[in-house]
């Protein structure tokens, strides 16, 4: 389904992500770690339409993405969300939704908004303002739900398990876990906890210095003297 080719992006003189090749179907459930500044959200960006790589390819179900735009993107099936929340002001949980959904498919289907706000715990929420009244918990299902609104083949999902404690860790994977099941999602998550990634994803890539290092199942990954290294820092300043 998405399929990256030799992905290359590149900010002056600095190498962001280094000739990445990774492919994401819709049974894919894939942990993205690596250090800080290893090149993460930037190939997230890239797939998304934020960053213009500059050389490679990008395609999703055999179409071409590298030149499209973010919209078409999300209409073919690409749906992201971000680490930081990002609810839209003045607006209610449900209007957010809305907002995303006609952006991501050019319509609205209210059933299908109602089904994320109660799959996601937000119905009690819904007419609630997302900017202002709502928890961390509730502030990271509604960044799923944003994203879900859009009915995504793929899903990126950038540290969105990130300033939880563990029970809410818990219930996020488990989340996850049944928006793979129930919705048929591809998913890639940067994450950078190692326990997080080794109970949920069946398959991790490693990034170190925008390259991918490693790809594989996490625990023959974790097992690689490389990769451990560059997450105790001999391989990454």
């Amino acid at each position: 389904m998405l399929q990256l080719e030799n992905v290359t992006v590149r900010f002056g003189g600095l190498t962001a992500v280094n000739d990445v090749s990774m492919t994401i179907g819709k049974d894919d459930l894939v942990g993205l770690v690596g250090p800080n500044g290893a090149g993460k959200t930037t190939l997230f960006n890239a797939i998304s339409g934020l960053a213009q790589p500059t050389a490679g390819r990008i395609g999703f179900d055999g179409i071409d993405m590298l030149r499209m735009p973010l919209h078409r993107r999300a209409r073919l099936g690409i749906g992201r969300t971000f680490q930081i929340p990002q609810p839209m002001h003045q607006l209610t949980v449900r209007e957010n939704l809305v907002v995303a959904q006609r952006f991501g498919t050019g319509k609205v289907d209210r059933a299908h908004i109602d089904d994320i706000l109660t799959f996601l715990n937000l119905w009690d929420k819904a007419d609630r303002d997302a900017a202002t009244e709502l928890a961390l918990t509730e502030l990271k299902a509604l960044e799923l739900g944003k994203a879900l609104a859009t009915s995504p083949k793929v899903l990126l999902l950038d540290e969105v398990l990130g300033g939880l404690e563990t029970a809410g860790k818990r219930h996020f994977m488990d989340t996850l876990r049944r928006i793979h099941e129930r919705y048929r999602t591809g998913i890639l998550i940067i994450e950078h906890d190692i326990e997080t990634i080794m109970n949920l994803c069946r398959r991790v890539c490693v990034l170190n210095f925008g390259s991918l290092m490693a790809d594989g199942a996490p625990a023959e990954v974790f097992r690689d003297p490389e990769v451990v290294k560059s997450y105790t820092g001999g391989a990454h300043a």
